[in-house]
């Protein structure tokens, strides 16, 4: 029964989109097939009460040791899931960036924010190639459950490197592909050797992949 609801989650996901979902596209290197972008139609999927359970985000940034002060960036933030709880660890000295692809999904958040009273959160509406973040401006960029849905993932992840300082990480975490048991579509799951594959050509440096969740990876880059 507790992989049917799982199995169901990822399927309402996959059928959630905004932006077309043909699965044609791949990655270039690895050929991985892109999957689709879910829409505002999904925004209760991504503040379902298991999501604690089954992806312990606490735990995640807990592992991630973030600065108070520091300048953060969520991309695909949502409805602003993880993007309060990175408010929380910057405290008021810092700056999140609370960035997705769709003024739906970020009308949620700023919503979701002023409910809060956060005020150090800042909506950027992004574009597919695109986040939109100022160069050499950001600490630590988070990529919860959204890299493997770029239908630019190239540019991207090229944009990203040019918003973080010096010394500053990109953090994904994905679901497991290496697990069998982790009951996700195969195009919403990553092995570590693919992430790895496509982020490091781009000039950043693997650091680490924390292991500690229950279904993910956090995998951990640096801008040299």
């Amino acid at each position: 029964m507790e992989k049917s609801r799982f199995v169901g989650i990822a399927i309402l996901a996959a059928l959630l989109c905004a932006l077309p979902c043909s699965g044609a596209d791949v990655h270039p290197i690895t050929k991985r097939r892109i999957a689709g972008v879910m829409g505002p139609g999904g925004a209760d999927w991504l503040v379902r009460p298991e999501r604690q359970e089954e992806e312990h985000p606490d735990e995640a940034l807990d592992a991630l040791k973030i600065a108070k002060g520091a300048t953060v960036a969520d991309i695909g933030a949502g409805v602003g899931y993880f993007t309060w709880r990175l408010s929380e660890r910057v405290g008021p000295a810092g700056v999140v960036y609370g960035e997705d692809i769709q003024q739906a999904m970020l009308d949620q958040l700023v919503r979701n924010m002023k409910a809060r009273k956060i005020t150090n959160v800042r909506p950027v509406l992004g574009g597919i190639d695109d986040p939109r973040l100022p160069n050499s401006s950001v600490d630590l960029i988070l990529l919860v459950d959204v890299y493997h849905e770029f239908s630019e993932p190239v540019k991207m992840v090229d944009r990203m490197r040019e918003a973080l300082r010096p010394g500053g990480r990109l953090v994904l975490l994905e679901y497991r592909a290496e697990d069998p048991n982790v009951p996700i579509r195969p195009e919403h799951k990553m092995t570590l050797k693919q992430v790895r594959a496509e982020i490091e050509p781009q000039g950043l440096v693997f650091v680490e992949s924390i292991e500690t969740l229950p279904q993910q990876h956090i995998i951990v880059f640096r801008r040299p």
